[in-house]
């Protein structure tokens, strides 16, 4: 199991508030640890998620599947307003580019 926790996605920070380290596995929102030390950190949060994964198999529950792992296929449904859609459709029209290129561009910047 260990090799499967290590596939998660981990982020630490600094806490000034707190005076510590925190991580945080981006697969469990929930979940969180601190400590004096980043190493000290990673190993507490590893320790959570492994007990989080444990459980939930035991449960039956689905266990996240580690962002890097996920099959992502490049489709992105996004919902604005109409009248912002046609201002973005008009201006896409005037630069002589696809809406599609056009987010793209803003996306990557």
């Amino acid at each position: 199991m260990k090799n499967e926790i290590e596939k998660y996605t981990y982020r630490v920070e600094w806490s000034e508030e707190d005076n510590c380290h925190v991580v945080r596995c981006l697969e469990f929102p929930s979940l969180a640890a601190h400590g004096d030390t980043i190493e000290e950190t990673l190993r507490g949060i590893e320790y959570v998620v492994a007990e989080s994964v444990k459980w939930m198999q035991e449960e039956g529950e689905t266990v996240p599947t580690p962002l890097g792992m996920k099959k992502f296929k490049g489709h992105l449904t996004l919902r604005i307003p109409p009248g912002k859609h046609r201002e973005l459709a008009i201006r896409c029209a005037e630069e002589g580019v696809s809406l599609n290129r056009f987010i793209l561009s803003r996306l990557s910047t």
